[in-house]
């Protein structure tokens, strides 16, 4: 039986600057500032203060740690992850690998570990792709089953980008990266039901998977014996959470077939799966002109109408819900166009209520992943709307997706000269200072708590 920890490990030991090629280089960068940037524009989200406050109460503040963003005060690295995980979540904007959302277990992780350790940042792209590699060649292999079964692609392969990454990041060998691995696949988990009950432990699951995945790595820098067969194996990763066996070849795709070029973004703060169907209502809205349909058709893939909360009709409580709805998104993108945190948080508005009444969700296996088919029904006849998207249609380069981050930052009240320093750093990678990125959040203005949404 082959050892995939094992060749994982190879794999991200080798990984330098040197030897990766410039477009994954760039969209390295990329992912950064998003991730960054999208941080920046939650700042007046409450998720990152309530894991702060958790943080503090477990760990304290420590000098001699790392930076809550947002915030000022400093912590452990654990802490870290798990505060500031949950600020870059807070719009729901971050950057999608398949159904993972790395970039939010990813980046805060390698960010505290770079400050408090003083890390070289030569390693800072090298680190992220390795976890975005990892996690990625997983996801792509089992969450066509893992999330069907209830768990979330974040948090199952999140944990295992997390020890690849910051194993990468401490300079660990062949043997302890894959050690870290393996390890790795024994701390997974995290379950979807917050989507069905538009509840906020999603928001908190990042943290919770790069904390545990900075764990395997340390267990493994300390000597810790690892399961060398722990993601194919009889009771494996694989086999347990996928109920499969690992598919042949995985390794072989490693360097060749990069996960971090798959990664996507989100125009809008909506669920990945509605970033289509809120593309697809804008074009129908055209068409529309002013008129409500008498009754709605989405016709899109099983493997996204069968994802936790997509089929919510209300009512709803929380932005946990309606970013989820696919029915709650196409209603209010028809009456109101491009959805806003404003339009995501009514969770009274009428209209959009009774046009949910009225909007039936289609599963349709002919419906390719990340597109969306909207029929509606008019006193003129039905009009229809076929939006077929590919990953290639979200994956921004870094001047479209600069110009959208400046322009949610200008709603938000985040001032220009935040932007200016993240691009700065991006920029200026592997110079620099991670201060670069300390200093960007001390631009922030104090959160409005009575404007943070839910």
């Amino acid at each position: 039986m082959r050892n995939l920890s094992a060749e994982i490990g190879t794999f991200v030991a080798g990984l330098t600057l040197a030897t990766l090629p410039p477009e994954v280089v760039e969209k390295a960068r990329v992912c950064l500032l998003n991730g960054y940037g999208m941080a920046l524009n939650g700042y007046n989200t409450p998720y990152a203060p309530v894991a702060r406050q958790a943080v503090l109460a477990i760990d304290g503040e420590n000098p001699r740690g790392a930076t809550l963003l947002g915030d000022g005060r400093r912590t452990t690295i654990g802490g870290c992850c798990l505060a500031n995980s949950a600020l870059f979540h807070g719009r729901a904007q971050e950057d999608t690998c398949g159904a993972a959302h790395f970039g939010t277990v990813l980046i805060p992780m390698l960010t505290a570990l770079i400050e408090a350790r003083r890390f070289p940042l030569d390693r800072l792209v090298p680190a992220l792709v390795a976890g975005y590699e990892a996690g990625g060649l997983l996801e792509a292999a089992l969450a066509a089953k893992t999330t069907p079964n209830g768990f979330r692609s974040t948090t199952t392969y999140g944990v295992i980008a997390a020890a690849a990454a910051a194993s990468r990041l401490m300079g660990l060998d062949a043997s302890r990266t894959g050690a870290a691995v393996a390890i790795a696949a024994s701390f997974t988990g995290g379950v979807l039901q917050s989507f069905v009950d538009g509840t906020d432990e999603w928001r908190y699951q990042p943290g919770i998977a790069a904390a545990n995945g900075l764990a395997a790595a340390e267990l493994a820098r300390a000597g810790a014996v690892s399961a060398p067969f722990a993601l194919e194996g009889k009771a494996s990763l694989a086999s347990s959470f996928a109920d499969m066996a690992l598919p042949d070849g995985l390794a072989a795709k490693l360097g060749r077939e990069w996960a971090t070029l798959r990664v996507t973004f989100k125009p809008y703060p909506v669920c990945a799966f509605n970033q289509t169907p809120v593309t697809c209502a804008l074009a129908l809205r055209e068409k529309l002109n002013g008129e409500t349909p008498k009754a709605i058709r989405v016709r899109m893939n099983p493997y996204e109408t069968g994802y936790a909360g997509m089929d919510a009709t209300g009512p709803f409580h929380s932005i946990s819900g309606t970013l989820m709805s696919i029915p709650f998104c196409v209603a209010t993108t028809l009456l109101y166009g491009a959805p806003s945190m404003h339009h995501m948080t009514n969770y009274d508005d009428r209209s959009v209520a009774e046009l949910i009444t009225r909007t039936t969700l289609v599963t349709d296996p002919s419906v390719p992943v990340l597109s969306a088919i909207i029929e509606a029904d008019t006193a003129k006849g039905t009009l229809i709307q076929e939006q077929r998207m590919t990953p290639a249609d979200y994956a921004y380069d870094r001047a479209t997706l600069s110009a959208m981050l400046r322009r949610i930052g200008a709603q938000e009240g985040v001032p220009m000269a935040a932007f200016d320093r993240l691009e700065a750093f991006v920029d200026r990678l592997p110079a620099g200072d991670i201060s670069e990125v300390l200093a960007a959040f001390a631009l922030l203005p104090q959160p409005n708590s009575e404007q943070a949404v839910r």
